[in-house]
């Protein structure tokens, strides 16, 4: 699965201190071999460089919180 910029997703790399963490992603970046990384923007911070192998789409509770209203 691919992400794009403002897509909401989980962190999962245990080296991270946003490991288990959701952010939104501000930047993507192809390499020369076709592979994609990434750049997380966190509450407290930001990854960069991020395989797509490290993240998970994140739930959006905005939206179950507006279905409630």
């Amino acid at each position: 699965m691919s992400f794009e910029e403002d897509d909401r997703v989980v962190l999962h790399d245990e080296h991270s201190e946003f490991d288990g963490e959701t952010g939104t992603i501000t930047q993507t970046m192809e390499s020369m071999f076709g592979d994609v990384t990434y750049t997380i923007s966190f509450e407290d911070g930001q990854e960069a460089g991020v395989p797509e192998d490290d993240l998970e789409a994140a739930d959006d509770e905005d939206d179950e919180d507006a279905d409630e209203e």
